[in-house]
């Protein structure tokens, strides 16, 4: 995230997590006090029917709350017994739990380039990367767009590796009509606070059609139990409190009406930006983009930068490092590795605010002084 927060002028933010509970303050405040006066902070009635509520927006089976994202990654996996020696395609440009999970479990990411229009996994890399050793697929569905996912679905039945989404960007999101997160045999979602719905901390969800899969990941996110204090399996404590629970049933029945908010916000971008050397964002035929982020290309970031900071305009780098780049990886970046596409990506993307409290007036301050920045 940039460093500059808000603009003095027009009160700008990456995302506007105050206004938008100020315009919920009822709803959330009581269902807050509900879990309060019940006393069950940990599981219960408000999880279960949060789980139901998510399975039915998605059209799965099944929904398994858990603490994060990161560990609705690392349950699926351990669901599925990865371990050391396995190998999980997937893409170097993404936030770091997606790599952090599979090193955790002792297998080793094996990346391949992204699709430099979508910025997301390309799947005709995918084959070429396949071993004897890999185990996993897993796509990320980035900035709120859906993967290509045909072609990987495609690889995964003809090869018998199963696909893994991850979900944590895209809720609502898209694929040829179809809401993501039930095409491959499992997903991976997130509600951090940012995301298109968010909870206010930390909370995931594991989603799949596979009731047995289903089963494995309850009982391993409840320290690999399902009668208490008889221990199955190894296991992890990833469970969804119930107040998160219960904030996010209360913001579910507005996500679609949210999403519509950020797809007419991207349009006035669009819009805004016409006729700029700015390479807006692509929208894919197969997708329905859900814009997590807005973000566009520019040649000369750092001079951008810097004149945004100076209007305190907010901004977003997602992401100025790839995985096999971080310090923490490159032990296992198999030498002469090269991902040009994404290296170039790295080097240009820049993510405008967005997020449901946004105004015209506000998108036509910010592109103002982006086309300022652009001519130095």
């Amino acid at each position: 995230l940039g460093k500059a927060e808000s603009g003095p002028e027009m009160n700008l933010h990456m995302v506007d997590l105050v206004g938008q509970y100020k315009k919920m303050k009822t709803e959330i405040d009581a269902a807050v006090l509900r879990v309060v006066e019940s006393g069950q902070y940990i599981l219960g009635k408000e999880v279960s029917d949060f789980e139901d509520e998510v399975a039915r927006y998605l059209g799965v089976r099944n929904a398994v709350g858990c603490a994060s994202g990161t560990d609705a990654l690392q349950l699926a996996m351990m669901a599925l017994a990865i371990r050391p020696g396995d190998e999980v395609i997937t893409t170097p440009f993404t936030f770091v739990a997606t790599t952090e999970t599979i090193v955790l479990l002792g297998a080793t990411p094996v990346y391949v380039d992204i699709d430099p229009r979508t910025y997301n996994i390309d799947p005709a890399n995918i084959e070429k990367a396949v071993t004897k050793k890999t185990k996993l697929i897993l796509p990320v569905h980035l900035y709120g767009q859906a993967c290509n996912m045909d072609p990987i679905i495609e690889i995964s039945r003809r090869r018998g590796i199963p696909v893994l989404e991850d979900h944590c960007q895209s809720i609502g999101g898209e694929y040829k009509g179809k809401k993501l997160g039930g095409i491959g045999l499992m997903a991976a979602l997130s509600f951090f606070p940012s995301k298109n719905l968010g909870a206010y901390g930390d909370a995931g969800m594991v989603v799949t059609n596979d009731d047995v899969l289903a089963e494995k990941i309850r009982i391993i996110a409840m320290h690999g139990s399902r009668v208490r204090y008889k221990h199955e399996v190894l296991g992890v404590n990833s469970r969804l409190d119930a107040m998160q629970a219960a904030i996010l049933r209360t913001k579910l029945k507005y996500l679609d009406r949210w999403i519509e908010a950020r797809r007419a916000a991207a349009h006035v971008y669009d819009r805004l930006l016409d006729g700029s050397p700015v390479e807006r964002p692509y929208e894919a035929k197969y997708a329905k983009h859900v814009f997590h982020q807005y973000t566009i290309r520019v040649k000369n970031r750092e001079e951008v930068v810097r004149h945004l900071n100076v209007r305190h305009i907010p901004y977003g780098i997602y992401y100025p490092i790839p995985l096999h780049e971080q310090e923490a990886y490159r032990s296992l970046n198999v030498a002469g590795s090269s991902f040009p596409i994404t290296a170039q990506a790295t080097k240009e993307v820049l993510s405008l605010p967005m997020h449901t409290e946004l105004t015209e007036e506000q998108q036509e301050f910010i592109v103002r002084n982006l086309r300022e920045g652009l001519h130095g």
